[in-house]
C-alpha cells in the first residue's frame, strides 16, 4: 500500500495474494469520494423542482425545455464508458479532479444562464463532466480497499452516498428555491467541487493501468454513437414519439455497436475488454443490477408525480415523504457487510429482491391515498429490498474486473444503470400513460367541454392544468377522474415492477448459488 505519511503522485498499487488492510487514509478518502457522487445524483433530480422557475424566466418552447431537462443525461450516458477507459490510461485521481473542475464552472454558468441555449450548453457540460465522477470514484474504491469485507463495506457507502444525494436534493432544492433564484440549484455544486479540489490531491492515491497504451479514439467515438443512439430512441419512446427517428436512431446505435464489438476483437489493446462479459460473475451482477434499476427508478418518478400531482403536495413537502426512502438506502447499503457475516451474497441478493416485490405489492394496494404514512412505508419495503441488491451487485462487477480494467468496468455498470433507468421510464412510462389515457376516455366528466378533456387525456399534470380554466364544479370532475385514472395506471405499474423483480429472481437465483459454491471452493482451496 501506498506511504502512510503521503501518497506520491504516481502511484501504482496492485493487488496480493493477502489482501491488505485500509489504513485511516483509504477511510478518509472514501468520505472526500461520496462528496461528488451525491451531487452526480443531486443534479439528476434538483432541476425538475426548477422547472417552473426557469420556464418563467428563459421562457423556452417545449422542445428546448425537453433538452435542458434531458441533454445532462444524454451526454452522461454516452460519455462513461470512454471516460472510465480514459481513467484506466491517465489515472483515476487525475480524471477525478479535472471532472470536478470542470463541472464546478459548468455549474456557475447554468447558474447564471441568460438564454436557452447558454443554458442547454452549460447542461451538456455538466453531463460530460458528471461522466467522469461515478467511474473515477469506484474505480478509486476498486484500488484503496482490497480486502473484501472492506471493499464492499466501501461500495456500500459509495451507493448511499448517491441515496443520500436522491433524498437531499428535493429537500434542499424546495428550500433553495423558496428564497432564492432558480440558478441557486446549481451554485450548492460550486464549495463541494472546491472542497474536493482542495483536500483529494493529500487523501486519494493515484491509480491507473501500468501496461495502458495509446487510447482508441476511434473506438471511443464509436460507444458514444453506440450508446446515444439507443439511450435517444428509448427517451424519445418515452414521450410517445413513434415517428421513425426514435427507431432509426436505435438501428444506428445497435449497428454502430456491432461495428464496436468487432473493433475490439481485432484490436491488440482493445478499447474495452469484452473478455469482462464473459465472467458470470460480472454478467450476473450486471443483469440484476440493470433491471433492478429498471423498476426502481421508473417507479420513483411515478411515486414524485403522485405526491405532487395526485395529492396535490408542494415540492418541498413532497420532497419530505420522499426522505425516508433514501434514508433507508443509506442504511441498506452500509448494513450490507453485516449481513454478510451471516449470510451468503447469494441469499441477500434473493432476499432483497423478494422484500422489493412484497414492497411493490403493497404498493398498489395502499395507492388509494387513504393512508400516506403507511403507503410511504411500502416504498421503504421496497427501497429496503434493493439496497443491499445494488451494493452486492456493484461489488460482484468490480471485483471480476481486474484492478487496472477498473475504470472500463465501472464506466459499463454506470452505463447499464443508464440503460435501465432509460427503459424503465420508457416502458412503464408508457403503460402509464396509455392506461391513463384509456381511463379517462370512459371516465364521467359531466359538463366538461370537449376540448378541454381532450387535453386532458395527455397527462396528469395537463389534466390539472386544464381544471383551472374551469368553473369549480367542471374543474372537480375533471381532476377526480383525471386523478382516478393514474392511479389505476401507478397501480398496474407497480403490480409490473413485482411481476418484473419476480422473474429477476427466478433467473438469477440459481446463477448466484451457483457462484456462492466457487467462491466456497476457492477459500477452502
Amino acid at each position: 500500500m501506498p506511504e502512510e505519511a503521503g501518497y506520491p503522485p504516481e502511484t501504482i498499487v496492485s493487488t496480493t495474494a493477502t489482501p491488505a488492510k485500509a489504513t485511516r487514509r483509504e477511510w478518509i478518502g472514501l468520505a472526500v469520494l461520496a462528496l461528488p457522487c451525491m451531487l452526480y445524483s443531486m443534479d439528476l433530480t434538483v432541476l425538475n423542482l426548477a422547472v417552473p422557475h426557469l420556464s418563467a424566466d428563459l421562457k423556452p418552447t417545449s422542445a428546448e425545455l425537453l433538452w435542458i431537462v434531458d441533454i445532462y443525461g444524454f451526454i452522461l450516458a454516452g460519455a462513461l464508458i470512454p471516460m472510465g477507459t480514459l481513467g484506466d490510461k491517465i489515472g483515476r485521481r487525475k480524471l477525478l479532479l479535472w471532472g470536478a473542475t470542470a463541472f464546478g464552472l459548468a455549474s456557475i454558468l447554468a447558474a447564471f444562464s441568460t438564454s436557452v441555449e447558454m443554458l442547454i450548453i452549460s447542461r451538456a457540460l455538466l453531463g460530460l463532466a458528471a461522466a467522469t465522477l461515478a467511474p473515477s470514484t469506484l474505480s478509486l474504491i476498486r484500488n484503496m480497499f482490497h480486502d473484501p469485507v472492506e471493499r464492499t463495506t466501501a461500495i456500500g457507502v459509495w451507493i448511499a452516498s448517491f441515496s443520500a444525494g436522491g433524498a437531499l436534493g428535493p429537500v434542499l432544492g424546495g428550500i433553495l428555491l423558496e428564497y432564492f433564484h432558480w440558478g441557486s440549484v446549481f451554485l450548492i455544486n460550486v464549495p463541494i467541487m472546491l472542497l474536493l479540489l482542495a483536500i483529494a490531491p493529500a487523501l486519494l492515491p493515484e491509480f491507473k493501468d501500468p501496461n495502458a497504451g495509446k487510447p482508441d479514439m476511434l473506438s471511443g467515438f464509436l460507444s458514444v454513437i453506440m450508446v446515444l443512439g439507443v439511450i435517444f430512441g428509448i427517451k424519445r419512446f418515452a414521450e410517445f414519439d413513434f415517428s421513425a427517428v426514435p427507431f432509426l436512431t436505435i438501428a444506428l446505435g445497435l449497428v454502430v455497436g456491432m461495428v464496436f464489438t468487432r473493433r475490439q476483437k481485432k484490436l491488440a489493446e482493445p478499447f474495452i475488454d469484452l473478455a469482462l462479459l464473459k465472467n458470470r460473475s460480472f454478467t450476473a451482477g450486471l443483469a440484476v443490477n440493470l433491471f433492478s434499476i429498471f423498476t426502481c427508478f421508473a417507479s420513483f418518478l411515478l411515486f414524485a408525480q403522485y405526491l405532487q400531482l395526485v395529492l396535490g403536495l408542494s415540492p418541498l413537502v413532497a420532497g419530505l415523504w420522499s426522505a425516508p426512502t433514501g434514508l433507508v438506502f443509506v442504511i441498506g447499503s452500509t448494513m450490507t457487510p453485516r449481513l454478510l457475516r451471516s449470510l451468503s451474497p447469494s441469499r441477500i441478493i434473493s432476499g432483497g429482491l423478494t422484500l422489493a416485490v412484497i414492497g411493490f405489492v403493497a404498493i398498489a394496494g395502499l395507492i388509494d391515498g387513504h393512508n400516506l404514512p403507511l403507503f410511504v412505508f411500502a416504498y421503504t419495503l421496497m427501497c429496503a429490498g434493493f439496497a443491499p441488491v445494488f451494493t452486492l451487485t456493484t461489488d460482484m462487477i468490480m471485483t471480476a474486473a481486474p484492478p487496472e480494467r477498473a475504470g472500463a468496468a465501472s464506466g459499463i455498470a454506470e452505463t447499464a444503470t443508464e440503460f435501465g433507468g432509460a427503459l424503465g421510464i420508457a416502458v412503464l412510462g408508457s403503460l402509464v400513460t396509455a392506461i391513463y389515457r384509456s381511463r379517462l376516455v370512459d371516465a364521467p366528466m359531466v359538463g366538461v367541454p370537449l376540448d378541454v378533456a381532450d387535453a386532458a387525456r395527455d397527462t396528469l399534470g395537463a389534466a390539472i392544468a386544464a381544471s383551472e380554466t374551469l368553473p369549480d364544479a367542471q374543474a372537480t370532475a375533471l381532476e377526480l377522474a383525471a386523478r382516478a385514472a393514474y392511479i389505476d395506471a401507478y397501480q398496474a405499474a407497480a403490480i409490473t415492477c413485482a411481476v418484473v423483480v419476480g422473474f429477476v429472481l427466478m433467473l438469477t437465483s440459481r446463477r448466484l448459488r451457483r457462484l456462492d459454491e466457487k467462491m466456497q471452493a476457492a477459500e477452502v482451496s
